[in-house]
């Protein structure tokens, strides 16, 4: 794969456009990609990253971090264009995130979607589009490139401080680093797989064991005694034995049930013989009882009938004298309510005479009825007069809305005219108001240009003191650091030195009598030298030189920190600078160029903002003044107007008022004569309508009383007649005769109840029977009731006794059956449960079998880790001359997972020891190694796809000017076979040591890239 041209706009840092031409810096092989920290150096391989795989490398990949430049203008669209040659073809891959963009109609902003373009290049037709589709897209670079977007960053954008930690890290460190490169996820997920069918296949055969102990305890409850007899087995789940110990217990279980059941029969047979016997006799009992019961009963009705018989003749009597007075009743009630009648008319003619004039007292109904027609042709003629009577109310009515509506409208044209006066003065106010929150809108706006600067200067300024405290301290622990590099030194020098002085002691002690010595090859050693005092071994100078090491990366490290610190506090304090510059020209009173404190700042700001949100409030009144003037020249026209419709409405008045005074004149001449002596001609009326109905209901009552007495005269012959038709002297008589018909059906229901107990009583003395059964001795049906209940009694508990153990053999007959078909079931869940167990143990390295007790994927993984260190070998032996060669281990190291280890043997000394020990360029040299072996173990893995353009991050900060030169030339030998190593540093030795190179440069409107090859520059 090898990267052509990339073009970047509006992407990260990168405001405006920008091209990179990668083929003009991979001329040189080796260029140098550098700028200060913070200007985008990462951005352009996040640029690469994302055009090829849609994403961002790691953490920054986030859901809240947006890829739009923030110097970006609102119409220039995000979008990355990267070509590139990869498996034999050129293609150009353009991607545009997701991002917002101005409306085409109306103000603000709307989401456009993701857009991604795939083209290839033709020779012959040129560029061709190939796809649109994002899936697409991905699935065709993945496949041709054969890696992950995490493979490639790891592989293709070589992060050296990765690698150098890989060097010293843990095993289990190892693991996860080596876990994402070769997606060993799939080996994890066997082991998972594996300990979740264990697990399951572990749960099944526990659910089937208690499966079955719960069918033994329901065998145990149906047994009853013959469980109890014999105990269930104690067995837990999971117990070899388990389940031929419950089919065992379960058999003789069944066995005591069915002996119980041939006893319960036999019980059931006496009882039902006992209990048949005890019925026969009870019948007989109830029989007898009953029989001598109904003779003594009869005797006493016998004796209680004789006894009313007078009674009787009496009842008979009485009743036939009733039934002859009814003949008399009609009569009876019709002369009682005829009198009733006469009574009531006579006291009706009274009431109504009690109304009329003493001239009248006597008068009769034809008297009345001539004076009753006169006085309602008077009433007739008294209509035309009501009518009349009725208009004069009108009119006092309308006169009196007239004056209501006269006051109305004298009022409502003085408050219209008081109001109309002050007018002018009104709407002066409401204009003033509208003009000063017009004023205070341009004032807020003007406020708020101000405002903006006014903060940013604050913050540079306080980013530019929080940085001189902390350059302060960087500063005085860069002072400490290198006073105890230097002490460490010293130190080691002066352990190194005596050592020296002393090796031949040291070597005289590995000298053994008949071995030829390893300096002179003496087989004779007649005076070995011997340790003077102070001597120094290789443990000590070792552990001094350690130190002293430590010591140095500590100064380089504050080294960096104090130099990251300064950039940072000059930038700070540039743009604190800058802006002050830009604030004082739109803000006289903002001060000049020279360095502002953050007081100042802080008080300009809070100024500036009180003044901002007191100018926003009174321009907020703009709508609500201009609305009250709106409101105030409505109210205008509507007061005016009413004023003159009150004017139009008085004239109409005055015309009408003099109309209603000469009708209601007239009227009152003519009422007078009407109304008599009365107040109203209604009152007249209504006087002359009581005489009237007096005389109607006085004629009325003296016709109806005249009626009821000749209906009274002829009731009293009709009674007469009927009361000597049924043979009383007197109606009196019939009338105390009389019965009411429930007195007689009751005197008739006590006759014939006589006589029909005479009848049965008569009936039941001829009996034979109950006579017979009257001599014998008194019945005993309670003994014999008592007998019976038992027997009945002894019936049913064995009845219910041989239907439970019918029941019992039953149910334990099902729940055998049930237990064996669980037992047989189980039987190859429990084969499969070992089968996954051993395999299961097997690849979670904790089975027997497993003898280095490694897990699955460590066990693929330390395959990967061998063949990285046998291709980083092969490059690191060349790297350091043959003196280095990394090797994998497969011991467990401080108890953590095994197969992960990685040790160096240096030729030198042919000693094998962990990478941890590595000086900072021996690390440097291995981490690279490392990196570009990994690199083609996962190339390999990927299909074997060319890799020509690579990019090494960062980790030349920590080497001196000779390692510096020796890996420079390490990385000039990289570019053998057409290939370009992309460094991306910003350590300033490079700049002199590698002509070509690509600057990025942080500006005040975004980043920009520059291209310099050779003594040329260009931008």
């Amino acid at each position: 794969m090898r990267l052509h041209r990339l073009g970047i706009t509006a992407f990260g840092p990168f405001g405006a456009p920008q091209e990179i031409d990668f083929d003009a810096l991979s001329a040189a092989g080796l260029f140098l990609l550098h700028g200060p920290t913070g200007a985008g150096k990462t951005s352009v391989l996040d640029a690469v990253c994302y055009a090829l795989y849609g994403a961002v490398p790691g953490a920054r990949q986030s859901p809240g971090t947006s890829l739009r430049s923030d110097h970006a203008p609102a119409d220039l669209p995000t979008e990355v264009r990267l070509e590139l040659t990869v498996g034999g073809r050129r293609l150009e891959i353009t991607r545009r995130p997701a991002q917002p963009r101005p409306k085409k109609r109306g103000g603000g902003h709307t989401t456009e979607k993701a857009q991604s373009w795939l083209r290839a290049y033709d020779p012959e037709e040129g560029w061709q589009a190939l796809s649109r589709s994002h899936q697409e897209i991905g699935e065709e670079i993945t496949q041709l490139i054969g890696m992950s977007r995490e493979q490639f960053c790891q592989v293709v954008l070589l992060p050296q401080g990765d690698f150098a930690r890989f060097l010293r890290a843990d095993a289990e460190a190892r693991g996860k680093l080596l876990g994402r490169l070769f997606d060993t996820r799939r080996f994890a997920a066997v082991e998972e797989r594996l300990a979740d069918l264990r697990r399951v296949a572990e749960n099944q055969v526990r659910a089937g064991d208690e499966q079955i102990l719960a069918l033994a305890q329901r065998i145990a409850q149906a047994a009853g005694p013959a469980g109890r007899e014999a105990p269930m087995p104690h067995v837990q789940p999971g117990e070899p034995g388990l389940a031929d110990a419950v089919l065992e217990w379960a058999a003789t279980a069944r066995s005591g049930a069915r002996e119980r059941l041939d006893i319960a029969a036999a019980v059931l047979a006496a009882a039902e013989s006992r209990h048949a016997a005890a019925r026969r006799t009870l019948d007989a009992e109830r029989e007898l009882a009953a029989l001598q019961q109904r003779y003594a009963e009869t005797t006493r009705r016998a004796a209680a009938s004789e006894a009313g018989r007078s009674g009787h003749e009496d009842a008979r009597e009485q009743l036939a004298r009733a039934r002859r007075a009814d003949r008399v009743a009609p009569a009876l009630e019709l002369r009682d309510e005829a009198e009733r009648a006469y009574r009531r008319a006579s006291e009706a003619r009274d009431r109504s005479r009690k109304g009329l004039p003493d001239s009248l007292a006597d008068a009769g109904a034809e008297q009345l009825a001539a004076l009753e027609r006169r006085l309602r042709e008077e009433l007739g003629g008294l209509d035309a007069a009501r009518r009349a009577e009725r208009r004069s109310a009108e009119i006092d009515s309308e006169r009196a809305a007239l004056e209501r509506q006269a006051r109305a409208d004298d009022e409502l044209i003085r408050d219209a005219e008081g109001w109309l006066a002050g007018w002018e003065a009104t709407r002066g106010e409401l204009l003033a108001r509208i003009e000063g929150a017009q004023e205070a809108a341009t004032r807020a706006e003007l406020l708020a240009g101000r405002l903006d600067p006014a903060r940013r200067r604050l913050d540079a300024a306080r980013r530019r003191d929080a940085l001189a405290e902390e350059a302060s301290r960087a500063e005085r622990r860069l002072s400490e650091a290198r006073e105890q590099a230097l002490d460490t030194h010293e130190h080691w020098l002066d352990v190194r030195e005596r050592r020296l002085r002393d090796i031949a002691a040291e070597l005289a002690r590995e000298l053994v009598e008949g071995r030829p010595c390893t300096v002179c090859g003496s087989a004779d050693h007649p005076r070995p030298a011997r340790a003077g005092d102070g001597h120094v071994d290789q443990a000590t100078e070792d552990a001094a030189q350690a130190a002293h090491r430590r010591a140095e990366r500590a100064r380089t490290e504050a080294e960096h920190a104090l130099g990251a610190v300064r950039e940072r506090y000059a930038a700070a304090r540039a743009e604190a600078v800058e802006a002050a510059g830009a604030d004082s020209a739109a803000d006289p009173d903002a001060g000049g160029t020279a360095d502002p404190t953050a007081e100042a700042l802080a008080a300009l700001v809070d100024t500036l903002t009180r003044e901002h949100a007191h100018a926003h409030r009174t321009a907020a009144g703009t709508h609500a003044a201009r609305e009250a003037l709106a409101a105030a020249e409505r109210e205008h026209a509507q007061r005016a107007e009413d004023r003159q419709q009150a004017e139009r409405r008085a004239a109409a008045r005055t015309s009408r008022r003099e109309g209603l005074d000469a009708e209601q004149t007239a009227l009152h001449e003519a009422l007078a004569h009407a109304r008599g002596e009365s107040d109203s001609v209604t009152e007249h009326a209504a006087v002359l309508q009581d005489r009237v109905a007096l005389l109607v209901e006085a004629a009325t009552t003296v016709r109806e009383e005249e009626t009821a007495a000749a209906r009274l005269k002829e009731a009293d012959d009709r009674l007469a007649d009927a009361a000597f038709r049924a043979g009383f002297d007197t109606p009196q008589a019939a009338a105390d005769t009389l019965l009411a018909d429930s007195a007689q059906r009751a005197l008739q229901h006590r006759i014939d109840a006589w006589q029909a107990e005479a009848a049965a009583v008569a009936d039941r003395l001829a009996e034979t029977g109950a006579r017979a059964a009257a001599r014998r001795p008194p019945a005993a049906p309670d003994e014999a009731q008592r007998a019976y209940d038992t027997a009945e009694r002894l019936l049913r508990d064995a009845s219910a006794a041989l239907a439970a153990a019918r029941e019992r053999c039953a149910e334990l007959a099902r729940l055998s059956r049930r237990a064996a078909d669980e037992v047989r079931a189980l039987g190859p869940v429990r084969l499969e449960h070992e089968r996954v167990a051993r395999l299961a143990g097997l690849t979670a390295g904790t089975s027997a079998d497993n003898e280095r007790k490694m897990r699955l994927e460590s066990y693929v993984l330390a395959a990967r880790l061998e063949q990285v260190a046998a291709a980083a070998t092969a490059r690191l032996g060349r790297m350091s001359s043959g003196r280095y060669q990394l090797v994998h281990s497969d011991a467990r190291a401080g108890g953590r997972r095994a197969g992960l280890g990685l040790h160096v043997i240096d030729a030198w000394t042919g000693r094998e020891r962990d990478t941890a020990t590595l000086s900072g360029g021996e690390t440097f040299f291995a981490s690279l190694a490392l990196a570009l072996g990994l690199a083609d173990v996962v190339t390999d893995e990927a299909g074997g796809v060319r890799l020509d353009t690579l990019f090494i991050d960062e980790g030349f900060g920590s080497l001196d000017e000779q390692t510096l030169d020796e890996v420079l030339d390490v990385l000039d030998s990289l570019r053998e076979r057409d290939r370009s190593v992309g460094i991306v540093s910003h350590v300033g030795d490079l700049r002199r040591r590698i002509p070509a190179q690509l600057e990025v440069v942080k500006e005040r409107h975004g980043s920009a890239v520059r291209h310099r090859v050779a003594d040329g520059a260009g931008e």
